[in-house]
């Protein structure tokens, strides 16, 4: 009977160390990986950070030829004339005519009947 013992008892104690060794495994991996702060989420919060980073960019990248354009248009006296001649027709000096064409029935008012 002592033998039987001794098989089980020996057993029982690789079982014990697979146990320990997988828990003690399963602590390292979610030391690593688990929680809020793991390896992928800090991965794909850095991948998150670059794409806001380059959105940041080119909206400032906008908001500068915005403000360019914005100053030309209270400045600059070339951007205005083209700007009162292409939104608003209108024509400089003497020596040029303006000639608008508009379709006829467009431009009269429609009757409506009651």
């Amino acid at each position: 009977m002592r033998g039987r013992g001794a098989r089980s008892g020996g057993g029982s104690g690789a079982v014990r160390r697979l146990i320990i060794g997988l828990a003690v495994a399963f602590a390292v991996w979610f030391a690593v990986e688990g929680g809020e702060f793991g390896t992928m989420d800090l991965l794909r919060q850095r991948q998150q950070e670059a794409r806001i980073t380059r959105t940041i960019d080119s909206l400032q990248r906008i908001v500068d030829s915005l403000k360019r354009y914005e100053s030309a248009v209270e400045r600059d006296p070339a951007t205005q004339e083209r700007i009162a001649r292409e939104v608003f027709g209108m024509v400089r000096g003497d020596k040029e005519l303006l000639y608008r064409f508009t379709d006829s029935v467009k431009s009269r008012p429609v009757a409506r009947v009651p």
